[in-house]
């Protein structure tokens, strides 16, 4: 990360305590040990020089971030004269510190060193002691200002890497969920679809009876109209069963609990005939051993092509066949030819077929949907049984 990445705004507070900080360490520097008087009566250029200097780098030092190096440069070579620039060196040195970049803090520690020769060899100064003992104090003191800056620095960094982190998080959980989401959604569908449009064929097609069949009798259309109540009541169950499952607790139930019925895929052959379907059915599949995952496939992609069969073939041969074993998997052949012209009754949907084959190779299956050349229509759906 760049150091102007995780540098944190400064609130009027951090201003006010960084600004008093400064003012005490160059108070305390001027002070010391009588340096104003001193410099006044022995030098009172330097004294003048080391009040307007110090003003001027507690106004400089208000740039250390955006200019950190330009404003380091004119601290120091001002604190080699003024020691009201002590304070403003030191903040300017430590924020310099936190960006941990040694290219820029070398040169800046050189010339501290030098300005501290140039100090003891050029300039008045009040202090007895020795030199070395000065060089040693800057070198300690200096090296601190350096070591909390890079901590800083550090633990900057390291905050910013967390909360980059916690975002990046939060943005991955708000995905899956986005994404849970749209596969539950889809998962809704799917299954409205499954019991809506295979009702609905039906209800209509015995509703087209009653609008077309004028030669019904009363027994007749009270029959049908009591098969088109049934029916509707069916969908209302099987509805109600589905919306059932879908708001169960997740840690709860299991998305993919069956209906009452238990997916009967004779009891749904029965229903096609009894609405009036010409079925030629062959099973044999030893459905009671059929694990319930893979019936429950099984009878939706049935229960799909006879939807599509009612909607778009009514009344020709449908040719259903299901067969295979444990170990080389489950075939279903629905077969049927097609209309000579196109018949007139609830609209498709265009995703009966889509989610067939979302759901068939969800369940890790093979999908096909041939019209052969002598218009028959070929709907072959294979699913995995492993032994």
């Amino acid at each position: 990360m760049r150091p102007d990445d995780y540098q944190p705004a400064l609130t009027w507070r951090s201003h006010v305590w960084r600004l008093a900080l400064m003012l005490v360490l160059s108070a305390i520097a001027f002070g010391d040990q009588n340096h104003a008087q001193y410099l006044w009566s022995h030098a009172r250029w330097q004294f003048v020089a080391d009040i307007v200097l110090g003003a001027v780098s507690l106004v400089v030092v208000w740039w250390r971030r955006s200019h950190p190096v330009a404003v380091n440069t004119f601290v120091n070579l001002a604190s080699s004269v003024s020691t009201l620039s002590l304070g403003p060196a030191a903040l300017a040195l430590v924020s310099l510190s936190t960006r941990r970049r040694w290219v820029e803090i070398i040169p800046q520690l050189l010339l501290g060193l030098a300005m501290t020769v140039v100090t003891q060899q050029f300039f008045a100064s009040p202090r007895p002691e020795p030199q070395a003992l000065q060089y040693i104090t800057a070198v300690i003191a200096t090296a601190a200002m350096v070591a909390w800056g890079m901590y800083i620095g550090s633990r900057r960094e390291l905050l910013a890497q967390l909360r980059a982190r916690t975002v990046l998080a939060e943005s991955e959980r708000d995905s899956e969920v986005a994404r849970a989401r749209t596969v539950e959604r889809t998962r809704i569908a799917r299954e409205m679809h499954d019991i809506v449009a295979h009702r609905i064929s039906a209800i209509s097609m015995h509703a087209g009876a009653l609008a077309y069949r004028t030669d019904l009798s009363a027994d007749d259309m009270r029959e049908t109209a009591q098969t088109i109540r049934d029916t509707a009541n069916r969908a209302l169950t099987e509805l109600r069963e589905v919306l059932g499952v879908l708001r169960d607790d997740p840690g709860d139930a299991d998305p993919e609990r069956p209906q009452s019925g238990a997916f009967d895929i004779d009891a749904l052959v029965a229903d096609g005939v009894r609405d009036g379907m010409r079925i030629v059915y062959t099973c044999s599949l030893p459905l009671a051993e059929v694990p319930e995952p893979l019936l429950r496939t099984l009878y939706r992609s049935l229960q799909e092509a006879l939807t599509n069969a009612r909607k778009h073939a009514p009344g020709v041969l449908v040719s259903v066949l299901i067969k295979g074993a444990r170990g080389s998997g489950v075939d279903l052949l629905v077969d049927n030819p097609l209309p000579l012209t196109a018949p007139a009754g609830v609209p498709a949907s265009g995703l009966g077929l889509v989610g067939l084959s979302e759901r068939v190779a969800l369940a890790g299956g093979r999908y096909s949907a041939t019209l052969g050349d002598d218009k028959r229509f070929v709907l072959h759906v294979w699913l995995p049984w492993t032994a």
